[in-house]
């Protein structure tokens, strides 16, 4: 194992994003995951319980500190490039081949996203690639042990998102209809491996069925928003670059390689788990970087087949080139640039994440300040970023109460009744649920995020008790 050169490359990486990661601010997700965190819970409407624990963690650890919170994606990533040099070398790629996917996958766009921003994305994606890396070590070991730490590693990612479940479906059905590896399906350590996984779901599992499984609803409203010619298009162009357009070339030869090397029978189910997985979430409405777990063997099986073929040198120049193309969309990916100079920029338009991180600070103290004039009680938020951001930034009377009836924030209510003024965020026009209600100017975030685009409104209350008007407050949406 290359240790030197690949945990340089790791370290370099955790090293550049904690130097960024107090930039910004919090992307309105994390501070939905920050308010979860410190309410937990087996499951919540829109996913399972581990990313709001590594949320509640960094808070409290230090709280209110999006640095802190941002420390947690920087390791996580780095952890994934280390999972993507160690597949290398279980494909039998030398100290160059395993350094050489090691800068790959660290300089990939949707690493470098994933690494400055807390989502269950990010850490589904080392999930996903610890799951392909296990499984090909059993394989070529030909131990059906493994199966045991992929069941258990499988069961953790599950209590992160469910996604997990489909990439083992994949990865089941490749392992049956690979000649090489299908009499591990008759093997009692593999159904043990899955017995695991499922026990360790299954208070997830639980927690959904008491509460009507939300999480079904919530795919298929993604599935009405994506699963249009549109949404196919982009799931196929994102595809592409989701890494970068030159890694895309690598992975792409590694893909087919690993579908036709004889050498690498062992290691073909990585390879048809992908293709069917590509299959599945076209037909589905699912995303692209809903795969980005299974990119980090590509690019090991695309770079040591290229090793194969041609010097040293010749590999170690190409991740260079490789590395050098991802820094065109850097400041799509990082906080590089000061906020005004992003705002105005044409990676405004292509990092949504890295909007989504702006005004927070704007945002949370004119609210502050209309609760103030107006001696309100009550604030609540159409969103959960909004109810997040408010809740994390503590700059609200401690008298004072948040609510909102997105997703998870939706169980945390109603609130109490009472005659104080409500203020509401996030609504395009005062709700009919509402009496009294004056317009006040929308917040000036600096940039067009979901923040800036609605007004605050200052309403007497609601036309009935809370409790009544509830169910026309709560909505699930991705």
């Amino acid at each position: 194992m290359a240790w030197g050169p690949v945990l340089a490359v790791v370290g370099a990486l955790v090293v550049v994003l904690l130097v960024f990661a107090g930039r910004y601010g919090a992307h309105r997700d994390e501070l939905y995951f920050v308010a979860a965190g410190h309410r937990l819970a087996w499951g919540y409407p829109d996913q399972p319980p581990l990313t709001p624990l590594l949320a509640r963690l960094a808070d409290e650890a230090a709280p209110g500190s999006v640095w802190a919170l941002h420390v947690v994606p920087a390791l996580v990533v780095g952890a994934l490039v280390l999972v993507a040099a160690l597949t290398a070398r279980e494909l039998g790629g030398a100290r160059v081949e395993q350094t050489v996917t090691a800068v790959l996958v660290a300089t990939g766009v949707v690493t470098l996203v994933s690494g400055h921003m807390l989502s269950t994305t990010t850490t589904d994606t080392l999930f996903w690639a610890l799951v392909v890396w296990l499984t090909l070590a059993t394989s070529r070991r030909d131990d059906p042990r493994g199966w045991l730490v992929v069941g258990l590693v499988a069961g953790a990612g599950l209590e992160n998102k469910h996604l997990v479940a489909f990439l083992l479906l994949a990865l089941a059905v490749a392992v049956v209809a690979t000649r090489e590896t299908r009499h591990h399906a008759r093997s009692p350590w593999a159904w043990a491996g899955a017995g695991i996984a499922l026990v360790l779901w299954l208070p997830n599992l639980l927690w959904q069925a008491q509460h009507g499984w939300p999480q079904l609803e919530l795919a298929a409203d993604i599935r009405d928003e994506y699963l249009t010619l549109g949404g196919r298009l982009e799931f196929v162009g994102l595809s592409l670059v989701l890494l970068n357009p030159v890694v895309t070339v690598v992975w792409v030869i590694g893909l087919v390689r690993l579908l036709r090397e004889r050498a690498w029978r062992w290691a073909r189910p990585a390879a048809w788990a992908y293709v069917l997985l590509v299959v599945v979430f076209l037909l589905t409405g699912g995303k692209a970087y809903y795969l980005a777990g299974l990119y980090p063997a590509l690019v090991a099986a695309g770079v040591c087949a290229l090793a194969a073929t041609r010097p040293a040198r010749r590999t170690a120049r190409l991740g260079a080139i490789a590395a050098a193309a991802s820094l065109v969309a850097l400041p799509a990916a990082l906080p590089v640039l000061p906020v005004g100079t992003f705002a105005g920029s044409p990676w405004a338009a292509l990092g949504e994440d890295q909007v989504e991180m702006i005004g927070w600070d704007v945002f949370t103290a004119r609210v502050a300040e209309v609760v103030d004039e107006h001696d309100a009680g009550l604030v609540l938020t159409a969103s959960y970023g909004d109810a997040g951001a408010l809740e994390h930034a503590r700059v609200l009377p401690s008298d004072v109460r948040v609510a909102s009836g997105h997703n998870g924030f939706a169980a945390w209510g109603p609130p109490p009744d009472d005659e104080r003024t409500v203020v509401l965020t996030g609504y395009p026009r005062a709700p009919s649920w509402m009496r009294g209600c004056t317009r006040v100017a929308p917040v000036a975030t600096g940039v067009d995020n979901e923040a800036s685009q609605a007004p605050l409104f200052v309403c007497d209350g609601p036309t009935r008790p809370w409790d009544q008007v509830w169910p026309q407050v709560t909505h699930l949406s991705a």
